[in-house]
């Protein structure tokens, strides 16, 4: 059986959705709570996952001693890329393996406008891109649909690197490297009482970047956008996993 092992940065933010779907095909899902103390594994045994959730620290703290656990995740990346070990980076875990491979990961910015920091935080519609009919990683999604986003730093394309998924706010939000390695810049995995806990928990981001109201108004637009989100989501979550255990 394998083993998906689940780094996180922050209480809040944890495999959720994902873990559901590891645990529908027989994967045994294994939390590390990096903030608290857990190790960083030094690599990923044979048949395994590596999954790398969100936070609100960023590549730009490697080295801050708050962090220690960032630079064994880089370590731990690294060796997943050469030995192609399926991976999972949602958010921030999609920076640290963009980071990994030799990506820049920068703050975001308006198109053309360097001094206009974009903070991308609710719902959004995101575009997929690439050849829904042989991808298999696009099977069965929509061209377009609503997802849940939560950050303020992207990431160039790593060498090699085919995106599939971009906003109007930011154009690089999925990458694959090779069939089994995977970066997501916005949030397929929350189920709705973990989105309404990130507007209270993280109100003051969610307010630096769409004003005041915006932690209300995401959640009073739950109920609209939910069920999309969902069977998105799954649809993509099946797609990668697909991938992921092949």
């Amino acid at each position: 059986m394998s083993t998906a092992t689940v780094l996180m940065h922050v209480p809040r933010e944890g495999c959720q959705r994902i873990g559901d779907h590891l645990r529908r095909r027989g994967v045994t899902v294994q939390e590390r709570a990096l903030f608290s103390g857990d190790a960083v594994p030094s690599a990923i045994p044979a048949g395994d996952l590596l999954v790398v959730m969100g936070g609100p620290m960023g590549v730009g703290d490697l080295g801050d001693p708050n962090y220690p656990f960032l630079q064994a995740e880089i370590a731990l990346l690294r060796r997943c890329l050469a030995d192609q070990a399926p991976v999972l980076g949602v958010c921030l875990g999609a920076q640290l393996l963009a980071h990994a491979a030799g990506a820049r990961v920068f703050p975001n910015h308006a198109s053309g406008n360097l001094s206009a920091r974009v903070r991308e935080v609710g719902w959004f519609p995101l575009d997929f891109h690439g050849d829904f009919q042989r991808d298999p990683v696009l099977r069965g999604l929509p061209t377009q649909a609503v997802q849940l986003h939560w950050h303020g730093d992207t990431f160039d394309l790593p060498a090699g690197a085919v995106g599939f998924a971009s906003t109007s706010a930011c154009r690089n939000q999925a990458f694959r490297l090779g069939y089994r390695q995977f970066g997501l810049q916005f949030h397929p995995e929350c189920d709705a009482a973990t989105i309404a806990e990130w507007c209270d928990e993280d109100a003051a981001f969610a307010e630096l970047a769409h004003g005041p109201g915006t932690p209300a108004r995401i959640q009073a637009e739950i109920p609209r956008w939910f069920g999309e989100y969902v069977t998105v989501g799954d649809r993509l979550i099946a797609n990668l996993l697909d991938q992921m255990l092949a």
